[in-house]
Protein backbone atom coordinates (compact mmCIF):
# COMPACT_ATOMS: atom_id res chain seq x y z
CA UNK A 1 0.00 0.00 0.00
CA UNK A 2 1.37 3.42 -0.93
CA UNK A 3 1.84 6.30 1.50
CA UNK A 4 -1.28 8.50 1.53
CA UNK A 5 -1.05 12.10 0.36
CA UNK A 6 -2.55 13.28 3.64
CA UNK A 7 -2.89 12.20 7.28
CA UNK A 8 -5.83 12.07 9.65
CA UNK A 9 -4.43 13.69 12.81
CA UNK A 10 -7.31 13.21 15.22
CA UNK A 11 -10.84 14.16 16.14
CA UNK A 12 -11.47 17.85 15.56
CA UNK A 13 -15.12 18.10 16.56
CA UNK A 14 -18.46 16.54 17.26
CA UNK A 15 -21.60 18.42 16.30
CA UNK A 16 -24.82 17.76 18.17
CA UNK A 17 -28.17 19.20 17.14
CA UNK A 18 -31.53 19.76 18.78
CA UNK A 19 -34.64 21.67 17.83
CA UNK A 20 -33.74 24.02 20.73
CA UNK A 21 -30.12 23.96 21.91
CA UNK A 22 -31.13 25.06 25.44
CA UNK A 23 -31.19 21.45 26.69
CA UNK A 24 -27.79 20.81 25.09
CA UNK A 25 -26.35 23.93 26.77
CA UNK A 26 -27.64 22.82 30.17
CA UNK A 27 -25.83 19.48 29.82
CA UNK A 28 -22.59 20.48 28.06
CA UNK A 29 -22.03 23.91 29.71
CA UNK A 30 -23.91 23.88 33.03
CA UNK A 31 -23.33 20.24 34.00
CA UNK A 32 -20.17 19.14 32.13
CA UNK A 33 -18.53 22.57 32.49
CA UNK A 34 -17.33 23.09 28.91
CA UNK A 35 -16.40 26.65 28.02
CA UNK A 36 -18.01 28.52 25.14
CA UNK A 37 -15.42 29.81 22.71
CA UNK A 38 -17.63 31.23 19.98
CA UNK A 39 -20.84 31.19 18.00
CA UNK A 40 -21.72 30.70 14.36
CA UNK A 41 -24.91 31.54 12.48
CA UNK A 42 -25.57 30.81 8.82
CA UNK A 43 -28.87 31.26 7.02
CA UNK A 44 -27.48 29.27 4.06
CA UNK A 45 -26.65 26.30 6.29
CA UNK A 46 -29.77 26.86 8.48
CA UNK A 47 -27.71 26.73 11.65
CA UNK A 48 -27.36 28.66 14.87
CA UNK A 49 -24.54 27.10 16.88
CA UNK A 50 -22.50 27.53 20.01
CA UNK A 51 -18.89 26.40 19.76
CA UNK A 52 -17.49 24.81 22.93
CA UNK A 53 -14.11 23.29 23.76
CA UNK A 54 -13.46 19.93 25.42
CA UNK A 55 -9.91 19.45 26.68
CA UNK A 56 -6.91 21.73 26.30
CA UNK A 57 -4.03 22.40 23.98
CA UNK A 58 -3.66 21.52 20.33
CA UNK A 59 -5.67 18.31 20.68
CA UNK A 60 -8.73 19.85 22.35
CA UNK A 61 -11.97 18.77 20.68
CA UNK A 62 -14.59 21.26 19.53
CA UNK A 63 -18.18 20.48 20.57
CA UNK A 64 -20.76 22.29 18.44
CA UNK A 65 -24.27 22.66 19.85
CA UNK A 66 -26.59 23.36 16.94
CA UNK A 67 -30.20 24.26 16.31
CA UNK A 68 -31.93 25.02 13.02
CA UNK A 69 -32.73 28.68 12.41
CA UNK A 70 -35.93 27.55 10.68
CA UNK A 71 -37.13 24.03 11.56
CA UNK A 72 -39.19 23.92 8.36
CA UNK A 73 -36.12 24.33 6.12
CA UNK A 74 -33.20 22.08 5.20
CA UNK A 75 -30.60 21.20 6.17
CA UNK A 76 -32.01 20.16 9.54
CA UNK A 77 -29.01 20.31 11.86
CA UNK A 78 -31.03 18.52 14.56
CA UNK A 79 -31.69 15.40 12.44
CA UNK A 80 -29.88 13.21 13.24
CA UNK A 81 -29.04 14.53 16.70
CA UNK A 82 -25.36 13.55 16.28
CA UNK A 83 -25.07 15.69 13.19
CA UNK A 84 -21.47 15.04 12.18
CA UNK A 85 -17.93 14.40 13.31
CA UNK A 86 -14.93 16.42 12.21
CA UNK A 87 -11.48 15.01 11.57
CA UNK A 88 -8.26 17.02 11.48
CA UNK A 89 -6.31 16.50 8.25
CA UNK A 90 -2.89 17.90 7.48
CA UNK A 91 -3.63 18.73 3.81
CA UNK A 92 -7.26 19.14 2.81
CA UNK A 93 -6.62 19.58 -0.92
CA UNK A 94 -4.57 16.37 -1.05
CA UNK A 95 -7.22 14.58 1.04
CA UNK A 96 -10.05 15.57 -1.31
CA UNK A 97 -8.02 14.65 -4.41
CA UNK A 98 -6.88 11.31 -3.01
CA UNK A 99 -10.25 10.32 -1.55
CA UNK A 100 -12.15 11.36 -4.69
CA UNK A 101 -9.83 9.20 -6.79
CA UNK A 102 -10.69 6.27 -4.51
CA UNK A 103 -14.45 6.71 -5.03
CA UNK A 104 -15.36 8.81 -1.99
CA UNK A 105 -18.41 11.04 -2.48
CA UNK A 106 -18.26 14.59 -1.12
CA UNK A 107 -21.25 16.75 -0.22
CA UNK A 108 -21.89 19.85 -2.36
CA UNK A 109 -20.04 23.01 -1.39
CA UNK A 110 -16.43 21.99 -1.90
CA UNK A 111 -13.61 23.24 0.30
CA UNK A 112 -14.59 26.39 2.18
CA UNK A 113 -14.05 28.27 5.45
CA UNK A 114 -15.90 26.58 8.31
CA UNK A 115 -17.46 28.00 11.46
CA UNK A 116 -14.13 27.93 13.35
CA UNK A 117 -12.24 29.60 10.49
CA UNK A 118 -10.47 26.51 9.12
CA UNK A 119 -10.83 25.12 5.59
CA UNK A 120 -13.40 22.32 5.60
CA UNK A 121 -15.31 19.98 3.33
CA UNK A 122 -17.77 17.17 3.98
CA UNK A 123 -17.83 13.51 3.01
CA UNK A 124 -21.41 12.67 2.08
CA UNK A 125 -23.19 10.20 4.38
CA UNK A 126 -24.10 8.02 1.38
CA UNK A 127 -22.26 6.89 -1.72
CA UNK A 128 -23.88 6.91 -5.13
CA UNK A 129 -23.36 5.19 -8.46
CA UNK A 130 -20.55 7.54 -9.53
CA UNK A 131 -18.83 7.74 -6.11
CA UNK A 132 -19.83 4.59 -4.19
CA UNK A 133 -18.06 5.35 -0.88
CA UNK A 134 -19.77 7.59 1.67
CA UNK A 135 -19.76 7.88 5.43
CA UNK A 136 -22.04 4.83 5.90
CA UNK A 137 -24.78 7.09 7.25
CA UNK A 138 -22.44 9.54 9.02
CA UNK A 139 -21.62 13.02 7.73
CA UNK A 140 -17.85 13.45 8.11
CA UNK A 141 -16.22 16.87 8.06
CA UNK A 142 -12.58 17.12 7.06
CA UNK A 143 -10.95 20.12 8.75
CA UNK A 144 -7.52 21.39 7.70
CA UNK A 145 -5.34 21.56 10.79
CA UNK A 146 -3.36 24.70 11.56
CA UNK A 147 0.42 24.46 11.33
CA UNK A 148 0.77 24.40 15.14
CA UNK A 149 -1.38 21.28 15.41
CA UNK A 150 0.51 19.48 12.63
CA UNK A 151 3.80 20.31 14.38
CA UNK A 152 2.47 19.10 17.76
CA UNK A 153 1.22 15.90 16.13
CA UNK A 154 4.59 15.28 14.45
CA UNK A 155 6.44 15.94 17.72
CA UNK A 156 4.25 13.50 19.67
CA UNK A 157 4.36 10.88 16.90
CA UNK A 158 8.17 10.89 16.74
CA UNK A 159 8.43 10.67 20.55
CA UNK A 160 6.74 7.27 20.54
Amino acid sequence: MSTPAFRILGLQQIAIGALDKGELRRLWIDIFGLKEKGTFRSERENVNEDILELGVGPFAVEVDLMEPIDPDKRPRVDQPALNHIGLWVDNIEAAVESLSARGVRFAPGGIRKGAAGFNVCFIHPKGNEDKPIGGAGVLIELVEAPRELVEAFDKMATAQ
